[in-house]
């Protein structure tokens, strides 16, 4: 039924026995395909058939739907929402091969967008598999500054004159835009709230701007939220439209918000192309793969550490213990010695006394 139901709103949707076909005249992704456990290809035939919504945080779907060069006001919807003003596009910057990147599945979008009052921000999403935590974050965020500035410095040189007009106002606000399918341990800390917002502040009062602003979406939590709720708002429009593969839920969204229509008629239009769909998806599979190995060595040298910890801990238990064994040990030595030596002055007065007795 659902699959009817998807297909009636998109009709360029292929049946699981039509991609099957295509899949199956061609060896290299009959190949392909069975290298994948019984599961992924269900997943895949899922999706690319209807009965499951897209996963639309894959990168390669996120990428295309969200591409600001091929329709900005999609990502200018996005951000005017969750930033809270109006968003305009101005730039669509490169990303950098220098910048840290020690997580490859990470989706990436790096832009330059026009706030409200006119002055620029630096936003970047990212889509991670495991584990984002604060230090990371951190870092991320003064990567983003520090390619600004080198950008800034670089603007700044006059190509006539050479003279340099650079200006540390010339650096503007940096955003970095979490979100989590899962989210971490932190986050599940705070079960009733979905987004975060961060900015620096100072215990004073005082007013200046440190650049670096940080938003986490809890896509795994405004999901447990919204059970059973409607959806009112576009910001929750947004947060269905990345989370939701049900297709009831993606027929109420687009009947509500028709401006998801097309967003969805484009990643349909993707599936259709079978081979490059095959591709990402293999891709995505191998992103997941390193992901979960990267996360379980993390976590067992959590658990070494903790180990570690625990006999360090011990260690100087048992040393204390020791020291507080020696000195008792010492204490008694001591007190026998000056037991021996009364017991030894006692005979000695017992020796006179019997010495001085008449005969």
């Amino acid at each position: 039924m659902s699959t009817n139901l998807l297909k009636s709103y998109f009709p360029m949707i292929q049946s699981r026995e039509e991609i099957l076909v295509r899949i199956y005249s061609n060896p290299k992704l009959q190949q392909l395909f069975e290298s994948w456990t019984v599961l992924q290809q269900k997943e895949f035939l899922d999706f690319c058939s209807g009965a499951k919504g897209i996963k639309v945080l894959y990168d390669s779907f996120f990428k295309e739907v969200m591409n600001p060069e091929y329709d900005p006001s999609r990502l200018e919807s996005f951000l005017s929402e969750l930033l809270q003003r109006k968003v305009t596009v101005k730039e669509v910057l490169p990303n950098d091969s220098t910048r840290l990147s020690d997580e490859r599945s990470l989706l990436i979008t790096d832009i330059i967008v026009e706030l409200e009052d006119g002055t620029l921000a630096n936003i970047e999403v990212q889509k991670i598999g495991y584990a984002f935590p604060g230090a990371r974050c951190a870092c991320y965020s003064s990567d983003m500054l520090l390619r600004q500035y080198k950008r800034a410095r670089q603007r700044s040189i006059d190509p006539v004159t050479g003279k340099d007009t650079f200006s540390y106002r010339c650096i503007s606000k940096v955003y970095l835009i979490v979100l989590y399918e899962n989210s971490p341990a932190e986050l599940k800390q705070c079960p009733d709230h979905w987004i975060h917002r961060s900015k620096t502040i100072f215990d004073t009062g005082l007013s200046m701007d440190l650049l670096q602003d940080y938003i986490f979406i809890s896509l795994d939590i405004f999901r447990s939220k919204m059970h059973n709720k409607k959806v009112t708002t576009l910001l929750e429009a947004w947060m269905t439209f990345f989370s939701t593969d049900d297709p009831e839920e993606i027929i109420k969204l687009i009947t509500d918000f028709p401006q998801f229509k097309p967003m969805y008629e484009t990643l349909y239009q993707m599936c259709r192309n079978v081979e490059n769909v095959m591709g990402f998806f293999s891709e995505e599979l191998r992103e997941m793969d390193r992901n979960t190995v990267r996360y379980m060595i993390d976590e067992l040298q959590k658990e070494v550490d903790l180990q570690k910890a625990a006999i360090a801990e011990n260690a100087t238990i048992i040393a204390e213990m020791n020291a507080s064994i020696t000195e008792k040990d010492s204490t008694i030595a001591e007190k026998d010695s000056t037991i021996a030596a009364l017991q030894a002055r006692i005979r000695e007065l017992e020796s006179g006394n019997s010495s001085d007795l008449p005969s």
